[in-house]
């Protein structure tokens, strides 16, 4: 489990020093704006992609994010 926040901590913190939110991931900022630009769509499709394990990938950290499933559960 501590392995797996380090890696959500390193995936906000490139996508705050992308000028994006700071609690929000790559893959959750890739589904949010996919329709904005090209580079976001194909952001999307590569995450996905690295994540093929993984169904819908994006569309699920966004959801994730959403419902703040990031915090700690006493929040």
């Amino acid at each position: 489990m501590k392995v797996r926040q380090v890696l959500i901590a390193l995936d906000q913190l490139a996508n705050t020093v992308f000028n994006g939110y700071a609690d929000e991931t790559l893959s959750s900022r890739a589904h949010r704006r996919q329709h904005k630009n090209r580079f976001w769509k194909y952001s999307r499709k590569f995450i996905d992609a690295l994540f093929f394990w993984q169904k819908d990938h994006c569309y699920n950290a966004y959801l994730s994010e959403q419902k703040r499933k990031q915090l700690p559960p006493n929040f």
